[in-house]
Protein backbone atom coordinates (compact mmCIF):
# COMPACT_ATOMS: atom_id res chain seq x y z
CA UNK A 1 0.00 0.00 0.00
CA UNK A 2 1.12 3.41 -1.16
CA UNK A 3 -0.57 6.75 -0.65
CA UNK A 4 0.58 10.33 -2.80
CA UNK A 5 -0.95 13.30 -2.19
CA UNK A 6 0.01 16.09 -4.60
CA UNK A 7 -0.91 19.62 -4.00
CA UNK A 8 -4.25 18.80 -1.80
CA UNK A 9 -5.98 22.06 -0.56
CA UNK A 10 -9.41 21.91 1.10
CA UNK A 11 -11.45 25.61 2.01
CA UNK A 12 -14.47 25.86 3.61
CA UNK A 13 -17.09 28.18 2.53
CA UNK A 14 -14.15 31.02 1.24
CA UNK A 15 -12.52 31.18 4.68
CA UNK A 16 -9.18 30.40 5.80
CA UNK A 17 -7.52 27.51 3.99
CA UNK A 18 -8.00 24.12 6.35
CA UNK A 19 -5.15 22.19 4.40
CA UNK A 20 -2.67 24.39 2.13
CA UNK A 21 -0.90 22.37 -0.42
CA UNK A 22 -0.23 19.56 1.24
CA UNK A 23 2.29 16.51 -0.19
CA UNK A 24 2.88 13.63 1.07
CA UNK A 25 3.89 9.99 0.39
CA UNK A 26 2.93 7.42 3.12
CA UNK A 27 4.16 3.67 2.33
CA UNK A 28 3.97 0.68 4.59
CA UNK A 29 4.00 1.06 8.60
CA UNK A 30 2.44 3.57 11.36
CA UNK A 31 2.72 7.03 9.76
CA UNK A 32 2.56 10.05 12.47
CA UNK A 33 0.53 12.61 11.84
CA UNK A 34 1.62 15.18 15.00
CA UNK A 35 -0.07 18.69 15.52
CA UNK A 36 -2.48 20.61 17.66
CA UNK A 37 -6.20 20.37 17.36
CA UNK A 38 -6.93 22.50 14.47
CA UNK A 39 -3.83 21.90 12.77
CA UNK A 40 -5.87 20.15 9.58
CA UNK A 41 -4.88 16.58 10.67
CA UNK A 42 -8.65 15.84 10.57
CA UNK A 43 -9.25 17.51 7.46
CA UNK A 44 -7.00 15.19 5.98
CA UNK A 45 -7.82 12.21 7.45
CA UNK A 46 -11.41 12.63 6.45
CA UNK A 47 -10.55 13.33 2.87
CA UNK A 48 -8.49 10.06 2.59
CA UNK A 49 -11.18 8.37 3.85
CA UNK A 50 -13.59 9.59 1.26
CA UNK A 51 -15.97 11.23 3.66
CA UNK A 52 -14.82 14.47 2.36
CA UNK A 53 -13.70 15.99 -0.84
CA UNK A 54 -10.73 18.59 -1.39
CA UNK A 55 -11.14 21.98 -3.21
CA UNK A 56 -8.17 21.18 -5.23
CA UNK A 57 -5.15 18.19 -5.97
CA UNK A 58 -5.09 14.73 -6.11
CA UNK A 59 -4.76 11.63 -3.88
CA UNK A 60 -3.11 8.60 -5.16
CA UNK A 61 -4.04 5.24 -3.33
CA UNK A 62 -2.21 2.20 -4.89
CA UNK A 63 -3.06 3.74 -8.41
CA UNK A 64 -6.91 4.59 -8.01
CA UNK A 65 -7.46 8.14 -7.80
CA UNK A 66 -9.64 8.99 -4.52
CA UNK A 67 -12.62 10.70 -5.68
CA UNK A 68 -16.33 10.11 -5.69
CA UNK A 69 -16.29 8.12 -8.73
CA UNK A 70 -13.87 6.05 -7.08
CA UNK A 71 -15.23 6.18 -3.24
CA UNK A 72 -16.73 2.28 -3.10
CA UNK A 73 -13.61 0.92 -4.40
CA UNK A 74 -11.34 2.84 -2.15
CA UNK A 75 -13.61 2.07 0.85
CA UNK A 76 -13.38 -1.40 0.62
CA UNK A 77 -9.68 -1.35 1.42
CA UNK A 78 -9.60 1.15 4.50
CA UNK A 79 -10.58 0.74 8.20
CA UNK A 80 -11.08 4.15 9.98
CA UNK A 81 -11.50 4.93 13.45
CA UNK A 82 -12.74 8.43 14.22
CA UNK A 83 -12.15 10.37 17.32
CA UNK A 84 -16.09 9.92 18.22
CA UNK A 85 -17.36 6.84 17.72
CA UNK A 86 -20.85 6.24 18.31
CA UNK A 87 -21.25 2.64 19.83
CA UNK A 88 -25.05 1.78 20.98
CA UNK A 89 -24.67 1.14 24.63
CA UNK A 90 -26.98 -1.28 24.90
CA UNK A 91 -25.39 -3.74 22.46
CA UNK A 92 -22.46 -6.03 23.65
CA UNK A 93 -18.84 -5.86 22.59
CA UNK A 94 -20.06 -8.85 20.08
CA UNK A 95 -23.27 -7.43 18.83
CA UNK A 96 -21.30 -4.61 18.25
CA UNK A 97 -18.74 -5.88 16.16
CA UNK A 98 -21.33 -8.23 14.03
CA UNK A 99 -23.45 -5.23 13.23
CA UNK A 100 -20.51 -3.20 12.02
CA UNK A 101 -19.52 -6.48 10.26
CA UNK A 102 -23.17 -6.63 8.86
CA UNK A 103 -22.84 -2.85 7.80
CA UNK A 104 -20.24 -3.64 5.36
CA UNK A 105 -22.05 -6.76 3.73
CA UNK A 106 -20.15 -9.36 5.62
CA UNK A 107 -21.23 -12.67 5.20
CA UNK A 108 -22.17 -14.67 8.88
CA UNK A 109 -19.09 -16.86 8.32
CA UNK A 110 -16.81 -14.08 7.39
CA UNK A 111 -18.03 -12.03 10.14
CA UNK A 112 -17.83 -14.88 12.66
CA UNK A 113 -14.54 -15.90 11.76
CA UNK A 114 -12.84 -12.36 11.72
CA UNK A 115 -14.45 -11.21 15.19
CA UNK A 116 -12.82 -14.20 17.09
CA UNK A 117 -9.68 -12.94 15.72
CA UNK A 118 -10.06 -9.26 16.30
CA UNK A 119 -11.64 -9.95 19.87
CA UNK A 120 -8.13 -11.92 20.92
CA UNK A 121 -5.95 -9.44 19.10
CA UNK A 122 -7.26 -6.35 21.15
CA UNK A 123 -7.75 -8.32 24.23
CA UNK A 124 -11.19 -8.46 24.49
CA UNK A 125 -12.06 -11.89 24.44
CA UNK A 126 -13.08 -12.40 27.91
CA UNK A 127 -15.42 -8.80 27.48
CA UNK A 128 -17.25 -9.91 24.53
CA UNK A 129 -20.24 -10.07 26.34
CA UNK A 130 -20.22 -6.95 28.29
CA UNK A 131 -22.32 -3.90 26.93
CA UNK A 132 -20.89 -0.76 25.65
CA UNK A 133 -22.11 0.64 28.78
CA UNK A 134 -20.07 -1.29 31.21
CA UNK A 135 -16.92 -0.86 29.00
CA UNK A 136 -13.76 1.86 30.58
CA UNK A 137 -12.77 4.73 28.02
CA UNK A 138 -9.70 2.72 26.53
CA UNK A 139 -12.16 -0.36 26.14
CA UNK A 140 -13.91 1.32 24.45
CA UNK A 141 -11.36 2.89 21.88
CA UNK A 142 -10.42 -0.73 21.38
CA UNK A 143 -14.11 -2.14 20.43
CA UNK A 144 -13.44 1.35 17.65
CA UNK A 145 -10.22 -0.54 16.63
CA UNK A 146 -11.64 -3.81 16.06
CA UNK A 147 -14.12 -2.49 14.25
CA UNK A 148 -11.97 -0.01 11.83
CA UNK A 149 -10.12 -3.76 10.97
CA UNK A 150 -13.17 -5.80 10.28
CA UNK A 151 -12.43 -5.52 6.63
CA UNK A 152 -8.92 -6.38 7.23
CA UNK A 153 -8.10 -3.31 5.47
CA UNK A 154 -4.72 -2.36 3.42
CA UNK A 155 -5.09 1.09 4.94
CA UNK A 156 -6.03 1.51 8.73
CA UNK A 157 -6.87 5.46 9.71
CA UNK A 158 -7.00 6.37 13.48
CA UNK A 159 -7.66 9.81 14.75
CA UNK A 160 -6.27 11.20 18.34
CA UNK A 161 -7.00 6.79 19.76
CA UNK A 162 -5.07 7.98 23.39
CA UNK A 163 -6.59 10.63 23.87
CA UNK A 164 -7.74 10.48 27.60
CA UNK A 165 -7.21 7.89 28.11
CA UNK A 166 -4.75 6.21 31.28
CA UNK A 167 -1.06 5.85 30.56
CA UNK A 168 -1.85 1.90 30.83
CA UNK A 169 -4.14 2.02 28.37
CA UNK A 170 -2.34 4.39 26.10
CA UNK A 171 0.68 2.29 26.03
CA UNK A 172 -1.98 -1.03 25.41
CA UNK A 173 -3.29 0.60 22.32
CA UNK A 174 0.13 1.84 21.04
CA UNK A 175 0.86 -1.92 21.02
CA UNK A 176 -2.47 -3.36 19.44
CA UNK A 177 -1.27 -0.44 16.82
CA UNK A 178 2.43 -1.62 16.16
CA UNK A 179 1.20 -5.38 15.80
CA UNK A 180 -1.44 -4.92 13.62
CA UNK A 181 1.20 -2.85 11.22
CA UNK A 182 2.60 -5.12 9.37
CA UNK A 183 1.63 -5.65 6.33
CA UNK A 184 -0.21 -2.37 5.79
CA UNK A 185 -0.31 1.31 6.50
CA UNK A 186 -1.61 3.12 9.53
CA UNK A 187 -2.06 6.64 9.92
CA UNK A 188 -1.90 7.69 13.27
CA UNK A 189 -3.39 11.67 13.72
CA UNK A 190 -2.33 12.45 17.61
CA UNK A 191 -0.97 15.47 19.63
CA UNK A 192 0.52 13.59 22.02
CA UNK A 193 4.32 13.07 21.11
CA UNK A 194 5.24 9.87 22.70
CA UNK A 195 2.34 8.16 20.81
CA UNK A 196 4.87 9.15 17.70
CA UNK A 197 7.96 8.76 19.22
CA UNK A 198 6.59 5.40 20.62
CA UNK A 199 5.46 3.29 16.89
CA UNK A 200 6.04 5.71 14.39
CA UNK A 201 8.15 4.82 11.34
CA UNK A 202 7.83 8.64 9.78
CA UNK A 203 6.22 11.35 10.57
CA UNK A 204 4.69 14.79 9.54
CA UNK A 205 3.71 17.51 11.33
CA UNK A 206 1.10 20.08 10.00
CA UNK A 207 0.83 23.47 11.26
CA UNK A 208 -2.30 25.58 10.40
CA UNK A 209 -3.13 23.88 7.41
CA UNK A 210 1.02 22.84 6.22
CA UNK A 211 3.29 20.26 6.43
CA UNK A 212 6.60 22.25 8.10
CA UNK A 213 8.05 18.64 8.44
CA UNK A 214 8.01 15.17 7.06
CA UNK A 215 10.77 12.58 7.79
CA UNK A 216 12.22 9.90 10.63
CA UNK A 217 11.94 10.42 14.07
CA UNK A 218 15.43 10.28 14.56
CA UNK A 219 15.94 12.96 11.52
CA UNK A 220 13.17 15.01 13.27
CA UNK A 221 14.72 15.07 17.04
CA UNK A 222 18.71 15.63 14.93
CA UNK A 223 16.98 18.90 13.88
CA UNK A 224 16.96 20.38 17.40
CA UNK A 225 20.69 19.38 18.47
CA UNK A 226 22.56 22.02 19.45
CA UNK A 227 19.76 24.38 20.47
CA UNK A 228 18.40 22.25 23.35
CA UNK A 229 19.39 23.59 27.06
CA UNK A 230 19.29 23.41 30.70
CA UNK A 231 19.90 26.26 33.43
CA UNK A 232 19.23 27.07 36.56
CA UNK A 233 17.47 29.95 37.48
CA UNK A 234 17.13 30.78 41.24
CA UNK A 235 13.20 31.08 41.92
CA UNK A 236 9.58 32.07 40.19
CA UNK A 237 10.10 35.84 39.51
CA UNK A 238 13.49 34.58 37.50
CA UNK A 239 11.64 32.07 35.67
CA UNK A 240 9.02 34.23 34.76
CA UNK A 241 11.49 36.43 32.91
CA UNK A 242 13.85 33.88 31.52
CA UNK A 243 10.58 32.39 30.09
CA UNK A 244 9.85 35.53 28.29
CA UNK A 245 12.82 35.05 26.13
CA UNK A 246 13.36 31.87 25.18
CA UNK A 247 10.88 28.79 24.83
CA UNK A 248 10.77 26.70 28.09
CA UNK A 249 9.51 22.79 27.50
CA UNK A 250 10.26 21.95 31.50
CA UNK A 251 11.49 23.22 34.88
CA UNK A 252 12.06 21.12 37.94
CA UNK A 253 12.65 21.88 41.07
CA UNK A 254 15.55 20.99 43.14
CA UNK A 255 18.25 22.18 45.95
CA UNK A 256 19.43 24.68 43.72
CA UNK A 257 16.54 26.05 42.81
CA UNK A 258 14.56 25.34 39.66
CA UNK A 259 16.38 23.87 37.15
CA UNK A 260 15.26 24.65 33.14
CA UNK A 261 14.90 22.81 30.21
CA UNK A 262 14.76 25.47 26.94
CA UNK A 263 14.73 25.59 23.29
CA UNK A 264 17.31 28.53 22.14
CA UNK A 265 19.30 29.35 18.88
CA UNK A 266 22.04 30.34 20.92
CA UNK A 267 24.02 28.76 24.30
CA UNK A 268 23.21 31.59 26.97
CA UNK A 269 25.52 32.31 30.22
CA UNK A 270 25.57 29.58 32.47
CA UNK A 271 23.79 26.71 30.79
CA UNK A 272 24.71 23.54 29.42
CA UNK A 273 23.67 21.90 26.32
CA UNK A 274 21.24 18.69 26.20
CA UNK A 275 20.62 15.98 24.21
CA UNK A 276 17.56 16.46 22.24
CA UNK A 277 14.49 14.45 22.26
CA UNK A 278 11.65 14.65 20.28
CA UNK A 279 8.99 16.73 22.44
CA UNK A 280 11.96 19.51 22.25
CA UNK A 281 12.79 18.62 18.01
CA UNK A 282 8.33 19.36 17.86
CA UNK A 283 8.89 22.39 19.70
CA UNK A 284 11.63 23.45 17.68
CA UNK A 285 10.49 22.95 14.71
CA UNK A 286 6.67 24.90 15.28
CA UNK A 287 9.26 27.76 16.73
CA UNK A 288 10.96 27.80 13.42
CA UNK A 289 7.68 28.02 11.63
CA UNK A 290 6.42 30.47 13.57
CA UNK A 291 9.46 33.02 13.11
CA UNK A 292 9.00 32.69 9.44
CA UNK A 293 5.61 33.56 9.69
CA UNK A 294 5.93 36.53 11.38
CA UNK A 295 9.17 37.82 8.80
Amino acid sequence: MFIEISNLKKQYNNGPMALNDISLRIGEGVFGLLGENGAGKTTLMRILVTLMNQTSGLVNMDGTIINSKNASKIRCKIGYLPQELGLHPNLTIRETLDYFGILSLMSLSDRTKQIDILLEETNLEEHANKKIRQLSGGMKRRVGLAQAMLNNPSLLVVDEPTTGLDPEERIRIRMLLSKVSKGRTIILSTHVVEDVASICNKLAIMEKGKIIFTGSVPELINIANNHVFTKNVQNEAELIQFSKQHTITNSVYTSKGICVRFISDFKVEDSVTENSNIEDAYIYVRNLMDKKVSK
